[in-house]
C-alpha cells in the first residue's frame, strides 16, 4: 500500500524547517549567563526587552504621555486634505494590529502558559509596556525615511532608514548590509510565522471544531491560499480596505465572548490574577521558574505586537500622517490594544477556568477553544470562525510585509514570484506540523530585531542622533511644562520678584540664549514695565502653542 503523496510532500517540508529551526535557534537564542536561569537567559528577547527599557527612559515616558494625543489623531483630529500617503492614520493602525491580533493573542497565549507557566500572562504584560516606546521610535523613524514611487505608492521600513540614514552618517555599506540582513529576515518571517503559521492553526481549530471536514484539511489550506493570492493582488489600498472592517468586528466579538466568561467565573478572577503573579515572581514555580515564565512571557508579548521587529514602519509609512511623531504616536497604540488588553484577556479566560491545568488538553488554539467551552458549548465554533478571519487579515497584512522587502531586493520585476511563493506555502502550511512553524516562525521574525535594533532604533543607531526628534520627544515637554507654570501664573510672579530684588544692580542671567540687563535706580519703573512686557510677550507665545 502506497504512501499518501501529499502527506510525504508535508513530511518533507517538515523535516527541512526543523533543520532550519535548530540551527537557528542556536545562533539567536544563544543562552547568556543569567542569575536564576540555568539555561541562560536567549539573546534575542533580552536584546528586545533592553530596547524597549532604553527608549522609555530616553524619552522620558513619551510612550505614557502621548496615548492622549495618539488617540486624538487616530479619530481624525489632525486630519488634512493636503496630506500625502494612501491610507489614513486609522486604516495604517488597523492593517498594523490585524498583523498582530490573532493567533498570537489565542494560540500564543496559550503556548507561553503550557511553556512558562501562568506567570508568563504577567510578563507579556511588562514586556508590552516597553514595547510601546520602542514602537514609537521605530515607526517615527521609518516614516522620516518613507519615499515614493514613480506611481505614487508609498514605501517605508528599516531597509529605507538603515541605507538612507547610515548613509548620512557616514556608513553606508553598513546600512545596505544590514537592510539586506533585515529583508531576508522579513521575507522568511512572512513566509513562516506571517504565513504557514496562520494556515496551520486555521485549518487546526476548524477540523477540531467541525470533525466533518477531517477529510478535507487539505481543501481547507488551498482555499486560504487562493483566497490570500486574490487579495494581495490590489496592493496596500485593498488590504486596508479589508482589515479596517474585519478586525473590529471579529475583535469585538471575541473581546465580548472573553468578558462573559470572566462574568461567569466572576468569583474566581482574584484567584486567577493571585495565581499569575504567584507563578510570575515565585521561582519554584511551574514552566521554569520566575525566569522560564520572564522569557517566555517576553518572547510571546514580542512575537505579539512585534514591538522592535520592525514591521510597523512598512505600513505606517504609507499613511497620510504629515508629521512622523504623530504616526509614531498611532503606532504606540498597538502593543496596549494587542498585548495589555486582548492577551491579557486570554489569559485570564485560560486561568480562571483552570484548562491549562487538564492533562491531554491540548495546546495553541484549542486549549483556548477548551477553555471557552467550559461556559459556553456553542462557543469553539464562533472561536473557530473569529481565528480563520484574524488568521486571514494577519496573512494578507504580512503579505504586504514581505512584498515590500522583496520589492526591495529584487525589484518590482519579480513580485509576482513572491505571489506564487508566499500562496504556495500557505497551502504547505495548514498540513506542517503546529511545533516546527511555531518555533520558525519566531525565530525569523524576531531575527528582524537585529539588523532594526542595530542600525535604526539601537542607542548608537539614527534614532537617539536625531537632534530633530530629541527637541520634540525631550526638549519640547519641558516648555509644554513652562507653558503650565506660565497659565498658573507662577512665571509672572517670578518675573515681579525679579524686577524688585535688582536694586539698582547690572543683572545679567542667561537662560536658553536671553540675557537679561537692569539698569540703574532711575530707569527701575521703566525696567518693571519691560520685564511685564515681556511676560505678556512670552503668554502670547504660548497661547499661539510657539512655545
Amino acid at each position: 500500500m502506497s504512501a499518501d503523496p501529499k502527506l510525504s510532500v508535508a513530511s518533507g517540508f517538515e523535516e527541512i524547517f526543523t533543520i532550519l529551526t535548530n540551527g537557528l535557534e542556536s545562533l539567536l537564542f544563544y543562552p547568556i549567563p543569567f542569575p536564576g536561569a540555568p539555561d541562560g537567559f536567549p539573546f534575542l528577547v533580552l536584546w528586545l526587552v533592553l530596547g524597549g527599557i532604553y527608549f522609555t527612559i530616553y524619552l522620558q515616558g513619551a510612550n505614557f504621555r502621548l496615548i492622549g494625543h495618539a488617540i486624538a489623531v487616530v479619530s481624525g483630529k489632525y486630519k488634512h486634505e493636503d496630506s500625502d500617503g494612501e491610507v489614513s492614520p486609522l486604516q495604517a493602525l488597523t492593517a498594523a494590529v490585524s498583523g498582530t491580533v490573532g493567533l498570537g493573542n489565542i494560540a500564543g497565549v496559550a503556548v507561553g502558559i503550557t511553556l512558562g507557566g501562568p506567570g508568563a500572562v504577567i510578563w507579556m504584560m511588562v514586556a508590552a509596556i516597553f514595547g510601546t516606546a520602542t514602537k514609537l521610535a521605530e515607526v517615527t523613524i521609518g516614516h522620516m525615511y518613507r519615499e515614493v514611487d514613480e506611481h505614487g505608492h508609498y514605501s517605508g521600513g528599516a531597509f529605507h532608514y538603515l541605507t538612507s540614514g547610515l548613509k548620512e552618517r557616514g556608513m553606508e555599506t553598513f546600512g545596505k548590509v544590514l537592510a539586506v540582513i533585515f529583508c531576508f529576515c522579513c521575507i522568511g518571517g512572512a513566509l513562516g510565522g506571517g504565513n504557514m503559521l496562520q494556515s496551520n492553526q486555521s485549518v487546526s481549530i476548524l477540523v477540531d471544531s467541525f470533525p466533518f471536514l477531517q477529510p478535507f484539511k487539505w481543501m481547507i489550506a488551498l482555499s486560504i491560499a487562493v483566497g490570500v493570492g486574490i487579495v494581495l493582488i490590489g496592493g496596500i489600498k485593498r488590504i486596508v480596505q479589508v482589515t479596517e472592517r474585519l478586525v473590529p468586528f471579529m475583535a469585538a466579538i471575541y473581546v465580548t465572548a472573553c468578558i462573559v466568561v470572566l462574568v461567569a467565573n466572576a468569583s474566581l478572577v482574584p484567584d486567577a490574577f493571585a495565581t499569575m503573579l504567584h507563578h510570575a515572581f515565585t521561582p519554584e514555580a511551574a514552566g521554569g521558574g520566575m525566569i522560564g515564565a520572564i522569557i517566555m512571557g517576553f518572547r510571546r508579548a514580542f512575537f505579539s505586537n512585534e514591538a522592535g521587529v520592525g514591521s510597523a514602519p512598512m505600513v505606517h509609512a504609507a499613511s497620510t500622517t504629515k508629521d512622523p511623531v504623530r504616526e509614531g504616536c498611532v503606532a504606540l497604540l498597538e502593543p496596549i490594544i494587542d498585548t495589555v488588553i486582548i492577551c491579557t484577556m486570554t489569559g485570564l479566560v485560560i486561568v480562571v477556568t483552570g484548562v491549562y491545568a487538564l492533562p491531554d488538553v491540548g495546546t495553541g488554539v484549542v486549549m483556548t477553544a477548551a477553555a471557552f467551552k467550559t461556559v459556553i458549548d456553542w462557543f469553539p465554533e464562533v472561536l473557530a470562525i473569529c481565528v480563520f478571519l484574524f488568521a486571514f487579515s494577519t496573512m494578507i497584512t504580512w503579505s504586504y510585509y514581505g512584498e515590500r522587502a522583496w520589492h526591495y531586493l529584487f525589484g518590482p520585476k519579480w513580485v509576482n514570484l513572491y505571489y506564487v511563493i508566499f500562496a504556495t506555502l500557505a497551502f504547505f502550511g495548514g498540513l506542517i506540523n503546529l511545533g516546527v512553524i511555531v518555533d520558525f516562525g519566531d525565530l525569523i521574525l524576531l531575527a528582524m530585531a537585529i539588523p532594526d535594533h542595530s542600525g535604526g532604533n539601537h542607542p548608537i543607531g539614527l534614532f537617539p542622533r536625531s537632534t530633530h526628534l530629541r527637541r520634540i520627544f525631550v526638549t519640547k515637554p519641558l516648555f509644554q511644562r513652562f507653558k503650565q507654570r506660565l497659565t498658573n501664573g507662577r512665571v509672572m510672579r517670578f518675573l515681579h520678584a525679579v524686577t524688585h530684588m535688582l536694586d539698582g544692580q547690572i543683572f545679567n542671567h542667561r537662560n536658553n540664549g536671553i540675557w537679561f540687563f537692569h539698569p540703574p535706580d532711575h530707569h527701575h519703573q521703566r525696567c518693571h514695565q519691560l520685564m511685564l512686557l515681556l511676560g505678556h510677550v512670552i503668554r502670547e507665545h504660548a497661547t499661539q502653542g510657539r512655545v
